[in-house]
């Protein structure tokens, strides 16, 4: 392909250098990209028309930026690029007819510049609104105190993976970090290639983890990683002719001429807007977010912790401690959010949602129970005039159980609980509480170089 320049005031001028079946692949990048990438599900229009933009929200950016097209109910699966592929591949046909009958009346340089720079910007924006959910721990929290006293065993692959990494702030820190230096490399032409390098091997390492561990998004992080390689193949050619062949080598500078000032002005609003919403104003909310994947409601004051079951009674029977009683409780945590849980050998039907998504209200936030099996949790309201608990159990697969408790606190360490529940099963409960150390939070106060004493 020959170097050009492209006036949009006049007509295309001829492609050169393009082969035959190099513009039948094109065509049909070309359209599977366009379909996959521009916004042509009713969906996202909904969406977008349901946001209060005088109160715009960072999920509310977030989930702009995590747009893909999906033909199908929930998730976005590999399903949907089959019928992608479809719609591309009888385009290709009907495109190389008429291109036939008309052959040079299609500007292929042109067209590859320009899906070169929508690719460009998409996968930018996806790459920022990840980079700032990781460059301000968000994506990955801290272990819970519910998750702290779950064993191993209990949490799904890709539950441990992330419990992992939020642990280490520091280090997702470092990776939201990259994300968004590849971003920023993006937006401009003469460095993509570097950036969608970037890509390539992060992302990649994003898309195996989610094979590996089970995660929620392989199609998502695999769809920025074809992206990245699209746009990295552009200079294969030449990188592999100069460093494989060590031959003189020209860069791919093909570019249109911006001749008309308003052409000029749509492309720096363009840049500018990019930069301003999913970089500058995006990046402020996260920054002044809270934790998101845990509850914002506050709990009973004084009450956080861990606390072992002295004493069950159960429909007025009492039940002495066991591993395997499926009704009797084995010990209970009190979160400093609205979160009670409790570890029994009742089985849970595990809720295996692993796709990151960003939730404003407390009810959708259920990363604290994704993922584990050992423990049931509730979110209450609490009266504190009459000393009640309202509790409601947060896993969609048991959101039919629900407890009204009343509670008493004889002095600091002991929590009384009697009620019954929705089925009208009375329960008696003297709860102490357990003045347990965890070692994660030593580590954290006392630093690495200094030894602990549990």
């Amino acid at each position: 392909m020959t170097t050009a320049t492209y006036n949009p005031a006049h007509t295309p001028p001829a492609s050169t250098g393009w082969k035959a079946y190099q513009k039948i692949i094109f065509r049909l990048f070309f359209i599977y990209f366009l379909v996959q990438v521009l916004p042509l599900d009713w969906k996202f229009y909904r969406d977008l028309f349901a946001i209060n933009w005088l109160h715009l929200q960072y999920a509310d950016i977030f989930n702009i930026a995590h747009y893909t097209p999906s033909f199908f109910a929930g998730q976005t699966r590999f399903a949907d690029w089959a019928i992608f592929l479809g719609i591309a591949a009888a385009g290709t046909v009907i495109w190389s007819y008429l291109d036939k009958k008309n052959q040079y009346s299609t500007n292929y340089d042109a067209l590859y510049y320009w899906l070169r720079v929508l690719l460009r910007y998409r996968l930018a924006i996806a790459l920022l609104a990840y980079g700032f959910i990781k460059f301000f721990p968000l994506q990955s929290p801290p272990p819970s105190l519910s998750n702290l006293n779950t064993p191993y065993g209990d949490f799904t692959e890709w539950k441990l993976f992330s419990l992992s990494l939020g642990i280490v702030p520091g280090y997702e820190t470092f990776l939201g970090l990259v994300e968004i230096i590849a971003a920023v490399l993006l937006l401009y032409r003469k460095t993509t290639t570097l950036g969608a390098f970037i890509v390539l091997a992060f992302t990649g390492n994003v898309f195996m983890s989610n094979l590996a561990y089970g995660g929620g998004e392989a199609v998502y992080s695999f769809y920025l990683v074809l992206i990245a390689l699209f746009l990295f193949a552009y200079d294969v050619p030449k990188l592999t002719n100069l460093l494989a062949f060590g031959r003189p080598t020209a860069p791919n500078n093909y570019r249109p001429s911006f001749t008309q000032p308003r052409l000029r002005y749509a492309r720096l609003a363009l840049k500018a807007f990019v930069v301003l919403f999913f970089g500058v104003i995006y990046g402020a909310q996260t920054y002044a977010a809270i934790q998101y994947q845990y509850p914002a409601a506050p709990g009973l004051a004084g009450v956080q912790g861990l606390y072992n079951v002295r004493e069950f009674r159960y429909n007025h029977q009492t039940l002495p401690y066991s591993d395997i009683d499926p009704v009797r409780w084995q010990d209970v945590v009190l979160e400093k959010w609205n979160t009670l849980s409790i570890r029994s050998n009742r089985p849970v039907v595990i809720d295996s949602t692993n796709v990151d998504s960003i939730h404003t209200t407390d009810q959708d936030r259920t990363f604290e129970l994704q993922g584990s099996a050992a423990r049931h949790y509730y979110s209450y309201q609490a009266d504190t005039v009459h000393q009640l608990l309202v509790l409601q159990n947060r896993n969609p697969h048991h959101r039919a159980e629900q407890w009204l408790l009343h509670y008493e606190r004889p002095n600091d360490s002991t929590l009384i609980l009697a009620g019954a529940n929705q089925a009208k099963d009375s329960v008696y409960v003297v709860l102490d509480r357990v003045n347990k150390k965890y070692l994660l939070e030593e580590v954290t106060k006392k630093g690495r170089s200094r030894s602990i004493k549990l």
